[in-house]
């Protein structure tokens, strides 16, 4: 009779088995969905500081150092990493200000600058298309106020 009693407790049964995978995929249910809702809003929260704040220094720098925000035939944005052509302007410049990388969303997109802007008429217009890269779009990420 021990013996009975003693190799009925060395295993699971089949029903204890059965219920410990349906509480880890009710679990996996619940967590998953929200894994992924969390790296979408990393995604966008990375993009709008870089929007609204991260590129601001760098952008302000190069203003400092060479008088005036880079302007589309200074290369835009790609003025932040590579120097000037022109030989006076190339001695003020003190990049790269920002690494190539920064210049692209977290979807790969590259950010639209431009100065002057349409919307910050004293300053530069900086945005991104957003996760579906299709620029006009509710997702889209500016540093202006949307109506």
């Amino acid at each position: 009779m021990r013996k009975q009693a003693q190799s009925r407790r060395k295993g699971f049964t089949l029903l204890e088995v059965l219920m410990v995978v349906a509480i880890i995929g009710l679990l996996a249910m619940f967590i998953v969905p929200n894994l992924f809702g969390a790296k979408d809003k990393a995604e966008v929260d990375l993009v709008q500081a870089t929007v609204n704040k991260g590129l601001n220094g760098a952008l302000d720098l190069y203003k400092a150092h060479l008088g005036s925000y880079p302007r589309e035939e200074d290369g835009g944005l790609m003025a932040l990493v590579e120097p000037p052509k022109d030989e006076e302007s190339a001695k003020k410049w003190h990049g790269p200000y920002v690494d190539v990388k920064a210049l692209k969303d977290s979807w790969g997109t590259e950010y639209v600058y431009e100065f002057p802007g349409k919307y910050n008429e004293q300053g530069y217009d900086l945005s991104s298309a957003g996760k579906d890269r299709q620029p006009g779009t509710d997702d889209d990420i500016v540093n202006w106020k949307k109506e």
